[in-house]
């Protein structure tokens, strides 16, 4: 009889180990989850959603432009904020009457179509800074909702090192589960 309990509690020991080794890595280099707090990327989050993080991918691979990511403020990097990527490396940002115009490291310009998660009455013109230019190892990011957003518009560029990973998944609240994907810009709009 106590042979089987020690054996039941050995079994037990065993597949707590097993499952702390495959969980803290996936954990703590795969996934982590992260809950927003304030109101900078509505309508897209809103405070309190519950949302996982793929921290794996920006290791594989560049992080694309309309992604919503985490990072730490280059200012503090004890603190965790959520934006958007708007602006990649060597481009160049320009804000003319509320909208964005992009150029790219050939000189080619653009406007960017944010109209997929914008709403079509938020205007957001006279912006503090009229154009700028992104080092070749940092990101220009905004919230979505332009007018309540601390972002880079007032702090500047996001290195790629404090980038810690883009939203994947929302998991709470429950009515709004989803997997996330950059929204899809036209970004042949004529300039």
């Amino acid at each position: 009889m106590l042979r089987s309990f020690l054996s039941f509690c050995w079994q037990i020991i065993k597949t707590a180990l097993i499952a702390l080794i495959i969980v803290i890595p996936i954990r703590y280099f795969v996934f982590q989850p992260f809950i927003v707090k304030g109101i900078s990327m509505e309508p897209s989050f809103r405070n309190g959603d519950y949302l996982i993080i793929d921290e794996l991918s920006y290791r594989l691979r560049s992080p694309k432009r309309g992604e919503v990511v985490v990072f730490r403020y280059p200012a503090d990097t004890r603190e965790k904020f959520i934006k958007r990527i708007i602006g990649l490396p060597n481009e160049t940002i320009e804000f003319k009457n509320g909208k964005i115009v992009i150029t790219s490291s050939l000189g080619e310009k653009t406007i960017l179509d944010e109209s997929v998660y914008l709403p079509a009455k938020q205007t957001w013109a006279g912006e503090k800074i009229k154009k700028v230019k992104i080092p070749s190892d940092s990101y220009f990011v905004m919230g979505d909702n332009r007018l309540h957003s601390f972002d880079s518009r007032s702090w500047g560029f996001v290195s790629k090192k404090y980038l810690i990973g883009r939203v994947l998944l929302r998991l709470f609240p429950f009515k709004d589960i989803c997997f996330f994907s950059p929204p899809m810009y036209s970004l042949d709009a004529a300039y």
